[in-house]
């Protein structure tokens, strides 16, 4: 028999939001309910949890990628170990959010990704075509979050120059394998806020 007790550590086990509005009905419903009896009372609550359950495991969002790659993380910050990469037009399942990070699931991979690689409309590649345009890879999408796009890019090379910028296209070309990066954050004792490389 489900008790009092067994329900409120399930109660606390959900999101705020959902303990709020759950908390609001059974308060609205409880009085008649506990002026029926305890028994009563007990079969309203469970009823209020598993239908609580029920709008969370409903409410888990499914969204699709937006940016050409995305690395997927063990920890939600940049410099967290990369575990596999999705692709535009996935689809993942939303697990939890963490400030502007999302743990997701999906295309046979789990960890974290930064959000604003992610949209709620649903993408779908034409059929026979492999190289579907893409708005923006992840890099592109990262430096665009930081105020700098391709268009900022030009317009500063315009006023600039007499700069030449050779070495730093080349530096632009360099790619550290993620097994490098965490070596060299581990041996350094680099974390960040978030999390860091684990």
């Amino acid at each position: 028999m489900i008790q009092f007790k067994q329900i409120a550590v399930v109660v606390a086990g959900l999101p705020a939001m959902l303990r709020i509005r759950l908390h609001r009905w059974t308060k609205s419903c409880g009085q008649v309910a506990l002026q029926a009896g305890r028994t009563t009372a007990t079969m309203i609550m469970a009823l209020a949890v598993v239908t609580a359950s029920a709008v969370v495991t409903a409410s888990a969002a499914t969204m699709s990628v937006q940016v050409k790659e995305v690395p997927v993380r063990t920890t939600p910050s940049f410099i967290g170990k990369v575990v596999g990469t999705l692709a535009y037009g996935d689809r993942v399942e939303i697990q939890k959010t963490q400030g502007a990070w999302s743990k997701v699931a999906g295309a046979g991979v789990s960890g974290w990704m930064h959000t604003s690689a992610l949209s709620s409309k649903k993408i779908a590649l034409a059929s026979g075509r492999e190289q579907a345009k893409v708005a923006a890879s992840g890099d592109e999408l990262a430096l665009a979050g930081k105020g700098f796009n391709s268009d900022v890019e030009a317009q500063f090379k315009a006023g600039h120059k007499d700069i030449d910028f050779t070495w730093i296209d080349r530096m632009e070309k360099i790619k550290i394998p993620s097994s490098e990066m965490q070596v060299f954050l581990k041996k350094g004792d680099i974390t960040s806020k978030e999390g860091g490389a684990k």
